[in-house]
């Protein structure tokens, strides 16, 4: 598969138990995931991806919003201290659907 690239800002979700820190991928982005990703989809509707930021790659899932009009991606502390990335910020995104 050839990487999904945009750029997104960084933004928070505050949950009872702490909170997350998010990138949304725009809607084009979006429905190419879902092509790619077929029927390939775990709980909540989530995909499985590979994602670089940087120099940081790692393995997570996005999820459906459609608050947000596509999906979200979760970006772990590790990711957001290694890249200087806060809220607000804008992340340039590279992003493979793991089959």
């Amino acid at each position: 598969m050839i990487p999904i690239e945009f750029d997104s800002k960084l933004w928070i979700w505050q949950a009872e138990k702490g909170a997350w820190h998010f990138l949304t991928v725009p809607p084009e982005e979006s429905d190419a995931i879902k092509l790619f990703a077929g029927g390939l989809k775990g709980g909540f509707g989530s995909v499985k991806v590979r994602v670089t930021i940087g120099s940081s790659t790692w393995k997570t899932s996005v999820f459906p919003s459609t608050e947000r009009g596509g999906y979200i991606l979760p970006v772990k502390k590790a990711v957001r201290t290694a890249e200087d990335l806060n809220v607000g910020d804008t992340a340039k995104v590279s992003l493979e659907v793991v089959i």
